[in-house]
């Protein structure tokens, strides 16, 4: 696939009408995803002969927040004839700080602004989201649920971005693969409706899962959360590592009083070593009043939905001399968190 250059190039991009709605990787390489405007850019550009004039470009965000999406940035410009410098990934940045410098001929790269922008400002919101709710879960596991809520396509990259921003693990596959992690979860409530019976399915798990593997079981089915938390572990035993709590915003939501009352439940039968974890519309406001009271956290919709943190490229400099619209300071702006990466 042949990378976009000019506006003539766009005859060569077709749709065919039953693939999928996201982009491959090589259509985003290629330029697909840009703002044609970039395009006319560089057939002005060419015409006047400055399409190849070496220029130094920084990349600022509007608010504060956790930096996500460089290294996919980088990734972007690997192959191309610039320099880059760029914060390391899961650094904390203010609001106008250059987050990233990019050197080079003006064709190099002038068309990718829209992708790197958008790869950042996504990654960076998602990561964010979830450094917030770590921060509020009081140093207790934090995962994250999120993939539901996005589309396929940029579920694992919001998965990942989550896991830069400091939650200890994810369950799309993809996403928490791609960090380096193997994916966690336990069983949905499917399961347990087509089984009928919360501790069928318990016993089903425990009899495919090996010892070695915790086994964490939902409770909120069919029965009393505290009810249905006592059964599982009277049949379990030790093999019990948690039960999930996760009940619906229909009958409350939980709340510091349900989770209160199945711990003590728990313990006057012995089972001081089942783990309370729970999910469920979770927010930090709301993780944080669990936190004393629960062991982990299950996190989706306040990731997924964060809002993407608005980025900016501005260029500096034009063949080695300061520039700037008006408005912005003329010149790169140093920073000493950024490194040569490129």
């Amino acid at each position: 696939m042949e990378e976009l250059k000019s506006l003539k190039d766009l005859k060569k991009v077709t749709v065919s009408g039953d693939r999928l709605y996201s982009a491959t990787h090589e259509e985003i390489l290629s330029g697909y995803t840009t703002d044609v405007y970039f395009l006319r850019t560089m057939d002005i550009l060419d015409r006047l002969g400055l399409k190849n004039k070496v220029v130094t470009a920084e990349i600022f965000a509007r608010k504060k927040g956790i930096l996500a999406g460089i290294e996919e940035a980088i990734g972007v410009l690997k192959n191309k004839k610039v320099e880059i410098w760029a914060m390391p990934e899961g650094t904390s940045f203010e609001a106008k700080e250059t987050i990233m410098r990019i050197r080079g001929p003006y064709s190099e790269f002038g068309i990718y602004e829209t992708v790197i922008l958008g790869m950042l400002a996504s990654s960076s919101g998602w990561a964010t989201a979830a450094a917030e709710a770590k921060a509020a879960s009081k140093g207790k596991p934090l995962l994250c649920f999120g993939a539901r809520h996005v589309h396929p396509a940029v579920a694992p990259v919001m998965e990942r971005a989550a896991l830069v921003g400091g939650a200890d693990n994810a369950s799309c596959i993809l996403g928490a693969k791609l960090y380096g992690k193997e994916p966690v979860g336990t069983v949905p409530h499917a399961a347990f409706l087509i089984a009928g019976d919360t501790l069928e399915v318990a016993l089903a798990y425990d009899e495919i899962t090996p010892p070695d593997e915790a086994i964490t079981i939902l409770v909120d089915t069919f029965k009393d959360e505290a009810e249905e938390s006592i059964r599982v572990a009277q049949a379990l035993g030790k093999r019990l590592y948690g039960i999930r709590l996760d009940t619906p915003g229909e009958r409350g939501g939980v709340t510091v009083e349900l989770v209160k009352e199945v711990r003590a439940r728990l313990d006057q039968r012995g089972f001081n070593h089942v783990k309370i974890v729970v999910s469920g519309g979770l927010y930090p406001e709301k993780i944080s009043e669990l936190a004393d009271y629960v062991d982990a956290f299950g996190v989706g919709s306040y990731i997924s939905g964060a809002h993407p943190i608005d980025m900016t490229m501005d260029i500096k400099e034009v063949e080695g001399q300061p520039i700037a619209k008006r408005g912005r300071i003329p010149g790169i702006i140093d920073n000493d968190k950024l490194v040569k990466v490129k």
